[in-house]
């Protein structure tokens, strides 16, 4: 093996002697050494000068390259001996004398490099000549140059282990390869394979070892490790290819087997900033970002059908979506930077999950908007519930059935109204506005109806009041009476029942002054709906109750008697069975027992007896016995539905007729599929064709004699 030895000593030694003439134009080649005058670089570079006024630039030229080439000639040895950190410190300084010595020979030939070899495009600079004479002699040895980049790997490796390594000595090595223009073909092809096995070994057996959260921050380290490396020692044009290796071994091949071990449980604990490594490290590998979408989306929908298809978790399903809701908007925009694909893939996971139970989750909002706008809800100021209010519409949104949600939202909101059970004014036109906004004026057209019955009842009450003042006879009770429009309000099932005279008259003196005022108008009573606050006397003193109408008439009985038995009150009342035992056992089996059952229970049977409770104490005046028939009861909740069934069988009927009037012929999946664009509520293809067959019977279409998938229109 030969090396470059270090070149300290002058390579031009004892021509002292000063310039003689030049002799004539044809000059060998042997005198330019042996009798150039090079005291000092000065006095050489005005030789030189000299030697090109007088037209000796040729054999100058051939002066500057003898010069170079026995200025590395003279310092090639054999180096075997030398171990690997050894050959690369010797090599290394015999490069940087060499570059030394050259930047003295090129200042001695300056005038030349910069006339006679600008004109010459054939000829190299005297730098890139000295480059090209050490390439040839020493780099392109085979034997030293394999030494040279086995030595500078090795010492790269050692640095991947944990090793101090002498940086600057790599950073001068490899600034040589690519000063002498090999650096690709005999560094960076072999740097590159093994950094690529290290990786692929390496992300093998870390994925086995490690759990996600570390692995993710071995490879985020990694990747900074090797981007410091280009900064500081190898070559910039290295680091496109360099990083693509690594993230390729330690992301690319492990993305699917990373989300399958860990991202379910990164987004189950909320570990936020490894959720943001791992979309930063995803986005930086093609694919890398969809697939960590596809995973996303499938844990959402994963984890929000666990919330709404478990019937166990129905009283908390409409609290953990928004807390869901809350967690995933964080998620992105804390972690995916607000990245438009993720929300808006969250909101077709969130739209496929919370449908896949129909009508419940639409139900079970509406009920949660109840409780948070009756009274007695203390949970959040005005500011808060607006904001409350805000996030139930963002999931509102993903629901299909919103006919549903009207049934039971207007429900719920006429016992508010009705009962005065609101909250705050406020907050229901807020809401109302926000329903608005989102489904249209005809969706909340009878809900404003509602209001708007409400604010005249007052007028009317207003009127009513001034017309008793005027009777002979005013009566001792005060009526209020709210005039509620049928199309508005939900259906209520009438119930006859015995009111007692004060209560018939009352209700006669108030018919007339209406009917006196809207002729031709038609009241209905709506005793279901009614309360009353009563007086009682007791042996501790007075009390209020505020009950309702059936409560009232059964503890109006007991002003006749102290004792009665279920048949005896439900012949005096005329109250429904079921209703019956319900208000019993609010009046002799709840907190306030203003009566007391015979024999003791919870259940009201045919042969109970119950008396009127003298020694009844209370630390409150006025008290609220729960108003049971209030209550939201099984039946009521399946008539609640069966009643949105109901409508949506009139709507697809009215949809079909229509159709078919515009089109007058049409095949049945055409039909079909003019339906689904049509209809603002999940249905299957089953109800659809039993509509269809109805529609038949009922002469609004026929089958096409020849093909019974064709229908046309009958007018």
């Amino acid at each position: 093996m030969v090396l470059l030895e270090s070149c300290e000593r002058s390579f031009l030694e004892n021509i002292g002697r000063p310039f003689g003439e030049l002799p004539s134009p044809v000059l060998g080649r042997s005198f330019a050494i042996n009798r150039l005058s090079l005291g000092s670089p000065s006095n050489s570079r005005t030789s030189t000068e000299q030697i090109c006024l007088m037209a000796g630039k040729d054999h100058l030229w051939n002066l500057a390259s003898d010069v170079t080439g026995k200025l590395v000639f003279l310092n090639r040895c054999c180096t075997d001996s030398l171990d690997s950190l050894l050959f690369l410190k010797k090599i290394n300084k015999c490069w940087q004398d060499h570059c030394r010595q050259m930047i003295m020979i090129r200042s001695i030939f300056l005038f030349l490099d910069r006339t006679y070899v600008l004109q010459n495009s054939m000829l190299p600079s005297i730098w890139d000549m000295g480059l090209e004479l050490f390439r040839n002699h020493v780099i392109s040895d085979k034997q030293v140059q394999n030494k040279t980049i086995d030595g500078i790997l090795l010492l790269i490796e050692r640095e991947r282990s944990g090793e101090a390594v002498d940086r600057s000595l790599l950073r001068s090595l490899l600034s040589m390869l690519s000063d002498l223009q090999v650096y690709k073909e005999s560094f960076e092809q072999r740097f590159l394979e093994e950094t690529n096995c290290l990786y692929a070994a390496e992300g093998q057996r870390l994925m086995q070892e490690r759990e996600v959260p570390e692995y993710l921050h071995h490879v985020n380290k990694r990747l900074e490790e090797e981007g410091d490396r280009v900064i500081t020692y190898l070559d910039h044009s290295t680091q496109k290819p360099l990083i693509a290796c690594v993230e390729k071994q330690l992301l690319g091949e492990h993305l699917t087997a990373i989300l399958q071990k860990g991202l379910d449980n990164l987004l189950d604990e909320n570990r936020i900033s490894d959720l943001t490594q791992t979309y930063q490290l995803f986005s930086r590998v093609k694919g890398g970002q969809q697939i960590l979408l596809q995973h996303w989306s499938e844990y959402i929908k994963n984890f929000g059908t666990t919330i709404v298809v478990n019937p166990e978790k129905d009283k908390d399903m409409v609290q953990e979506l928004l807390d869901f809701k809350d967690k995933v908007d964080h998620i992105i925009e804390v972690c995916f930077q607000k990245n438009e694909k993720f929300i808006n893939l969250m909101k077709e996971s969130f739209e496929t999950f919370i449908n896949k139970r129909p009508n419940k989750p639409a139900e079970l909002i509406a009920k949660y908007v109840d409780s948070k706008l009756r009274a007695g809800n203390k949970e959040a100021t005005d500011e808060e519930l607006e904001r409350i209010l805000d996030k139930i519409m963002i999931i509102f949104r993903f629901i299909h059935g919103k006919d549903v949600f009207e049934a039971f939202y207007k429900k719920d909101l006429a016992k508010r109204l009705l009962v005065g059970k609101s909250a705050s004014v406020d907050a229901e036109k807020s809401m109302l506005s926000k329903l608005k906004h989102e489904c249209g004026a005809a969706f909340t057209s009878k809900l404003e109806g509602m209001f708007k019955d409400m604010e005249l009842s007052k007028d009317v009450m207003v009127q009513f009041k001034q017309y008793m003042q005027n009777q002979s006879d005013p009566g001792n009770i005060d009526l209020t009476v709210n005039i509620l429009t049928m199309g508005y309000w939900p259906t209520y099932t009438p119930m006859e029942v015995h009111l007692n005279s004060e209560m018939i008259k009352l209700q006669e003196v108030f018919k007339t002054f209406y009917l006196g005022k809207h002729s031709g108008r038609k009241l209905q009573w709506q005793t279901t709906l009614g309360h009353a606050v009563l007086k009682a006397e007791f042996k501790e003193g007075k009390k209020e109750f505020q009950v309702s109408l059936f409560q009232t008439l059964v503890l109006l009985m007991f002003n006749e008697g102290d004792e009665f038995s279920f048949e005896e009150i439900k012949m005096a009342t005329g109250i429904e069975d079921s209703e019956l035992r319900r208000t019993l056992q609010s009046l002799a089996c709840g907190k306030a027992r203003v009566l007391i059952k015979n024999p003791k229970g919870k259940d009201v049977e045919d042969g109970d007896k119950f008396i009127f409770n003298g020694d009844f104490k209370h630390k409150l005046f006025r008290i609220k016995i729960n108003q049971i028939q209030m209550k939201e009861t099984v039946e009521e909740q399946v008539s609640t539905t069966e009643r949105v069934f109901q409508d949506r069988q009139y709507q697809i009927d009215a949809a079909i007729v229509r159709i078919m009037k515009m089109r007058k012929t049409l095949g049945h999946n055409l039909l079909v599929s003019e339906l689904y664009n049509q209809l603002k509520f999940p249905v299957k293809p089953g109800d659809l064709k039993k509509r269809i067959e109805s529609l038949i019977d009922r002469d609004y279409m026929e089958r096409d004699k020849d093909n019974p998938n064709q229908y046309h229109y009958v007018a």
